[in-house]
C-alpha cells in the first residue's frame, strides 16, 4: 500500500456543521504511525492493518473500528516485503519477500520457511490465505493460481492443485472470496476463481466492455480500474471506462457472467467503497461522493453528488473534548493537511475503510441517513431504502415513523399515507419470516478471520437471464449461531447468513431459497408483545429497521391522536389502511389499535358506525376491545351491549358475570354463572351487591338460589349474615 506526498490542498467541506453531505468520515481516525515503518499494508482476510518494520510487524484491528485500539506486534525476519499476511488462524504469517519468494514465518516458534517459484518462467504476483477445505493458501503467478494446504507438522507447503493461465494482474476480497484473474493484449478477458469453504467455483471466461478512443487506440485496464464489491448477498464486478466515462456493473453467478448496466462517472479517477449494502462512488478529482442503492430496478442516484465530510475535527483554537486517554495521546493532532478529503496519499479498502498512506491514518466511511431522508421527496422509496439499513437500525426505525408521523400531521391524502405505511408492514412481514427482525440479541463479535461478511457464494442463474435451468445448490444454510457471516448470493436480503463449515443445504429454485421459515399469524406472535424501541434496550442491539405493530401504535398512531385537532375521521381512515395491510401479510394488530378506532368514533359520536365495525368483524374481537366498548357505552346502551355480547362470545364468563352484576342484573347473572360454571366468584359478591340494592325480594331471590344450588351454603357464615340482614330489613319495613 503506497501512496504519492499529500499535498496542499484548501480546507474543503471538513465543518461537519454546516456542511450538506450523505457521507462522512468520523474523527478521530485510527493513527497507525510507528517509527522505522516501511509502508501499511491491509489484511482483508483478517481485518488488520499491518505496519512493518525492520524487524517487527505492527498491527491494528480494524472490525470494529476503535480509533484509540492499541497495536499489537510480532517479531519478523529482516528483508524487503512486497506483501504480507496473516493465515486465517492467525498462526502463521506470510511475507511476499520478491516476485519469486514467499517466506512463512510461525507466530508461536518463530520458524521460517521459503516457497519460490521458477524465475526463469514465473513470477509471484501475490498470494491470499482462504478458509477452504481443499486449500489453505493461494498463489496467483503469472502462469496461473497454486492451491497449497498447510503443513503445521512438517511447517511446509503441499500442492493441491494448479489452474494454469496466462495472468497480468489480479483482484481479490476476501468477503467474496472471488479472485479475478486478467489476461490479453487489453487486460479485459477474465477468468473468475471463487474459493470458499463450501466449494471452489470456476466462472465462466468473460470480457468486459471498452470504448475506443477517438485516435482508435486501444486502451488497456489496469487493477486499479476493477472493483469486486458484494452488497445484498450479490457480488458485482465494476469496471472503470474512462473513454466512455461510464462505470459498467457485471453480476457473477456459476455459470454466467451478466452486465447489469453503467452509472455514469465525473473524474477519470474514481473509487468505490460499500456501507451498508449502499455503493458510494467517489469521484475523486471532482471531489464528491454519490451513493447508489443497487437492491432497486432504477439506477438513478439516491441523492445528488455533495462532498464528503469530516465529522467531529476539532477546530484551530479549540480544546479537544475527548476522554483523557484520547487528550493524551496524538490522536487530537490530525493538522488540517492531514484531514483533506480525497488526497492524493488516500488507498481505498474493502468494503468501507480509506488509508491515508502518507499520514499513517485509517479512516471509516459512514452514512448520514437523516440528510439522506431529508433530500428526498420520494416518501415510498426513501422507506424502502431506510428498512434496509442494518448498521444504523434503531436510526432508519426512528427516520421512518418520523416520516409517516410527519404525513399523517400534514394530513397528506390517505391513498399516499396508506401506500407509505405498506411498505414499513411488508418490511416486517419479510423480516418477521427471514427471522432478522431483533435476530442480533448481542453485538456481534468477529470471527477469527476479523470478517464480518464471509465469502458469498455464488449462485447459478435463473432462467429468466440466461434461459436455462438452475442446477446448482446453494452450499450454505442459515446459520443464526456463527459470528462469521456469509452471504449467499441469490439471497436478495443479507439478512440470510450462511455458516460457511456446514453442509447442509438449500435447494434454490427460480431465485427463491425453500426453507423452512414460515409465514403466518404464529411466527408474527412470538414478536409481538416486545418492542424493539422499549426502555433498556441498547441501539446496538436493533439488526433490522422492521416496525412492528406495536410500534407503529406508540410511535406514531397515539402521538399523532395526541397533536391532532379537529375532526379525528381521518386518523381512523389511516388506521384502517394500517390494518387492510397487515392483514394482507397475515399480521395480528395489537388491541391497542382497535381500542383507539374506538376512542375516535365515540369522540365524534358516530356510534352506528362504531356498531358496524364490530358487526363485520372489522375491530378484532378481544377483551381489551369488549372493555372499550363498555366503558366507552356509558353514553350509549347499544355500544354497552356490543361490549357484553362481545365478552360472552370471547367466553369471557367471569367479566361477564361481574358486569351483570355491577348493572344490577343479579338473578341473570346467577343463571349465567349457573350455566357456565363460573365458580370463580364468590356468594358474597353476589349477596353483597344484592344488598345494596336494598331490595329484600332480591336479596332473597339470591339467598333461595345459593340454599338450592350450591350444597353446604346453609352452613356457612355467609348463609347466617344474610338471613339475619334479610330479617332485619323485613321487620323494619313492617314496623
Amino acid at each position: 500500500m503506497a501512496g504519492k506526498a499529500s499535498t496542499s490542498k484548501p480546507n474543503i467541506g471538513l465543518s461537519g456543521t454546516g456542511g450538506l453531505s450523505h457521507a462522512y468520515i468520523q474523527y478521530p481516525p485510527i493513527r497507525c504511525n510507528v517509527p522505522g515503518s516501511n509502508g501499511l499494508f491491509y489484511d482483508d482476510g483478517n481485518k488488520l492493518l499491518l505496519s512493518p518494520t525492520a524487524d517487527q510487524v505492527f498491527s491494528w484491528k480494524v472490525v470494529p473500528f476503535d480509533p484509540l485500539i492499541d497495536p499489537t506486534s510480532d517479531s519478523i525476519s529482516q528483508g524487503p516485503i512486497l506483501a504480507i499476511r496473516y493465515s486465517l488462524d492467525t498462526k502463521v504469517i506470510a511475507i511476499q519477500r520478491s516476485s519469486h519468494e514467499i517466506q512463512f514465518q510461525v507466530r508461536e516458534t518463530g520458524e521460517t520457511f521459503s516457497h519460490k517459484c521458477r524465475p526463469e518462467s514465473e513470477s509471484i504476483l501475490g498470494f491470499f490465505w482462504t478458509d477452504s477445505q481443499q486449500c489453505d493458501i493461494v498463489i496467483v503467478k503469472t502462469s496461473g493460481l497454486d492451491l497449497y494446504a498447510y503443513n503445521s507438522a512438517s511447517k511446509s507447503l503441499q500442492l493441491v492443485e494448479t489452474k494454469k493461465l496466462n495472468v497480468s494482474w489480479y483482484v481479490y476480497t476476501h468477503e467474496s472470496r472471488l479472485v479475478l484473474l486478467a489476461s490479453g493484449m487489453q487486460c479485459k478477458t477474465f477468468h473468475g476463481f471463487q474459493i470458499s469453504s463450501a466449494d471452489i467455483v470456476r466462472l465462466p471466461r468473460f470480457d468486459m466492455v471498452m470504448a475506443k478512443s477517438e485516435a482508435n487506440s486501444k486502451p488497456v485496464l489496469a487493477a486499479e480500474d476493477i472493483f469486486i464489491i458484494t452488497v445484498y448477498g450479490r457480488i458485482y464486478c465494476l469496471q472503470v471506462d474512462r473513454v466512455a466515462m461510464l462505470l459498467h456493473s457485471y453480476r457473477l453467478y456459476r455459470d454466467a457472467v451478466i452486465q447489469q448496466g453503467s452509472l455514469p462517472i465525473y473524474s477519470s479517477r474514481v473509487a468505490v467503497s460499500v456501507v451498508d449494502n449502499v455503493l458510494l462512488i467517489h469521484q475523486i478529482e471532482a471531489k464528491v461522493v454519490i451513493l447508489y442503492d443497487l437492491f432497486a430496478d432504477s439506477r438513478a442516484p439516491i441523492s445528488a453528488p455533495l462532498p464528503l465530510l469530516l465529522r467531529g475535527f476539532p477546530r484551530s483554537g479549540t480544546t479537544s473534548q475527548s476522554s483523557g486517554r484520547e487528550s493524551d495521546s496524538s490522536y487530537s493532532n490530525v493538522s488540517n493537511h492531514e484531514a483533506v478529503p480525497y488526497a492524493d496519499s488516500w488507498t481505498f479498502l474493502v468494503p468501507d475503510l480509506v488509508c491515508d498512506v502518507t499520514n499513517k491514518l485509517l479512516w471509516k466511511f459512514h452514512l448520514d441517513l437523516e440528510a439522506i431522508s431529508a433530500s428526498s421527496s420520494e416518501v415510498p422509496s426513501m422507506l424502502e431504502f431506510l428498512q434496509r439499513r442494518k448498521f444504523e437500525a434503531h436510526k432508519a426505525k426512528q427516520l421512518c415513523l418520523g416520516i409517516i408521523r410527519t404525513l399523517i400531521l400534514e394530513h397528506r391524502p390517505v391513498p399516499v399515507v396508506a401506500k407509505a405505511i405498506h411498505v414499513v408492514v411488508t418490511s416486517y412481514s419479510h423480516s418477521i419470516k427471514t427471522g432478522s427482525y431483533l435476530k442480533g440479541l448481542k453485538p456481534e463479535k468477529p470471527s477469527a478471520s476479523g470478517v464480518q461478511n464471509a465469502g458469498a457464494d455464488i449462485s447459478a442463474v435463473g432462467t429468466n437471464a440466461i434461459g436455462k435451468s438452475i442446477v446448482h445448490e446453494s452450499n450454505a444454510r442459515v446459520d443464526r449461531g456463527s459470528s462469521s457471516k456469509a452471504l449467499s448470493l441469490d439471497f436478495e436480503d443479507e439478512s440470510h447468513t450462511v455458516n460457511p463449515k456446514r453442509n447442509s443445504k438449500e435447494t434454490q429454485v427460480g431465485g427463491e431459497v425453500n426453507n423452512e421459515n414460515s409465514s403466518g399469524i404464529e411466527v408474527h406472535s412470538a414478536y409481538v408483545m416486545q418492542s424493539s424501541l422499549q426502555s433498556g434496550q441498547e441501539e446496538s442491539q436493533l439488526t433490522s429497521a422492521a416496525i412492528s405493530p406495536d410500534e407503529m401504535y406508540s410511535f406514531v398512531f397515539s402521538p399523532v391522536d395526541e397533536e391532532m385537532v379537529g375532526d379525528p375521521s381521518y386518523l381512523v381512515a389511516i388506521i384502517i389502511e394500517f390494518l387492510h395491510s397487515a392483514n394482507l401479510e397475515k399480521i395480528r394488530a395489537l388491541p391497542n389499535l382497535y381500542v383507539l378506532i374506538i376512542q375516535l368514533l365515540v369522540r365524534n359520536e358516530r356510534y352506528a358506525e362504531l356498531g358496524l365495525f364490530v358487526i363485520n368483524k372489522i375491530l378484532e374481537p378481544s377483551k381489551e376491545v369488549a372493555l372499550q366498548l363498555l366503558e366507552s357505552g356509558r353514553q350509549n346502551s347499544q355500544t354497552r351491549k356490543l361490549g357484553l355480547d362481545m365478552l360472552r362470545q370471547l367466553g369471557l364468563h367471569h367479566d361477564y358475570v361481574l358486569l351483570l352484576l355491577q348493572d344490577g342484573y343479579h338473578m341473570e347473572a346467577l343463571r349465567y354463572a349457573r350455566k357456565f360454571k363460573v365458580d370463580s366468584i364468590r356468594p358474597s359478591l353476589f349477596l353483597e351487591a344484592a344488598f345494596a340494592s336494598n331490595d329484600t325480594q332480591r336479596l332473597a331471590a339470591v339467598l333461595r338460589f345459593f340454599i338450592d344450588f350450591l350444597p353446604g351454603f346453609k352452613n356457612t357464615l355467609e348463609h347466617n349474615r344474610y338471613v339475619r340482614i334479610l330479617n332485619e330489613m323485613n321487620t323494619s319495613m313492617t314496623a
